[in-house]
């Protein structure tokens, strides 16, 4: 049968910019090889199937995959795919509302419509999971893994570390917007030092605040099939409520804009929120706006 196919750029309210996703309609009767194929021969960061939910109080299942791996959850994807369904306004017969209740791999994820007289704009997810920190990793394998060196690595607030808001990340903070340009990521040393048992991807940030950002960041995930990824929802998430973890407010409510994709021509822009009650970051989310780009089918 045809399935027919929609893509978005995620992250960005200008076509060709931003994080590009592919969201396969009505995915029932593919396997799992058969998507981890068709999301490897679209070649994006990402690629969504969506599915008919176990649950008829959910709107869909939805499958993720990169070009190499199936993830349990990512950000970028459900902005995404929500975006599309809203812009559909039905999904298996059922018409889809602000609120959208997806089934995946990490459990129920719940994506909320953004809206602009009345019309779907983009969306925002709720991030899984709690805040987790892991282990930390010298500056000297992030310097190496990243083509930089040592010196450029900022520690005074945290060393580089593993956090998750649903998937792991390494995150380590820079001295310099020059540094944060120059940074390269080299797969051998991924392979060696930062597998994806450990992390799934190194990000990095500069905290400058500069063209409506607070955080400038890039992200490489070169064992998953990403050499470096137009903007990261779920990194960001993590990110967002480290920083929160960090600061010496018992509750507060941080909401960051952060700019990626800058240096590899795909400029986007995240809002990430981070909620912190009684000293402990309770909740996370990411979400921006979306633009529709190419509809098509995939032959049977």
């Amino acid at each position: 049968m045809e399935r027919s196919f929609v893509t978005v750029d995620v992250f960005t309210d200008c076509r060709f910019g931003g994080n590009p996703l592919a969201v396969v309609l009505d995915a029932q009767g593919l396997g799992t090889e058969e998507m981890q194929s068709i999301a490897a021969e679209f070649n994006l960061a990402e690629s969504t199937f969506v599915l008919p939910p176990k649950d008829a109080r959910h709107t869909a299942a939805v499958r993720i995959f990169t070009p190499r791996a199936e993830l349990p959850f990512a950000g970028h994807p459900n902005v995404g795919t929500a975006f599309v369904l809203a812009r559909l306004k039905t999904i298996f017969g059922k018409p889809v509302g602000e609120q959208l209740l997806f089934e995946e791999k990490c459990g129920i994820v719940r994506v909320d419509v953004l809206l602009e007289n009345g019309a779907a704009t983009g969306a925002r997810v709720a991030a899984p999971g709690r805040l987790t920190r892991a282990s930390d990793v010298s500056a000297e394998v992030v310097a190496e893994a990243c083509s930089l060196n040592t010196g450029d690595i900022a520690t005074d607030r945290h060393p580089p570390c593993v956090a998750s808001a649903g998937v792991p990340f390494l995150f380590a903070q820079l001295k310099t917007r020059a540094a944060l340009a120059c940074a390269r990521p080299r797969a051998e040393i991924f392979s060696q030092s930062i597998k994806p048992d450990l992390a799934i991807g190194v990000l990095l940030y500069v905290s400058e605040k500069r063209d409506s950002a607070d955080l400038h960041v890039r992200m490489f995930a070169p064992l998953l099939g990403i050499v470096e990824d137009p903007a990261t929802g779920s990194a960001n998430a993590a990110l967002a409520g480290l920083l929160a973890g960090l600061r010496p407010e018992r509750d507060l409510t941080l909401r960051l804009m952060i700019a990626q994709g800058v240096d590899m021509g795909r400029p986007s822009l995240l809002e990430a929120t981070a909620e912190k009650r009684e000293g402990e970051v309770s909740a996370m989310s990411i979400g921006g706006k979306c633009v529709p780009v190419m509809r098509g089918t995939l032959d049977p």
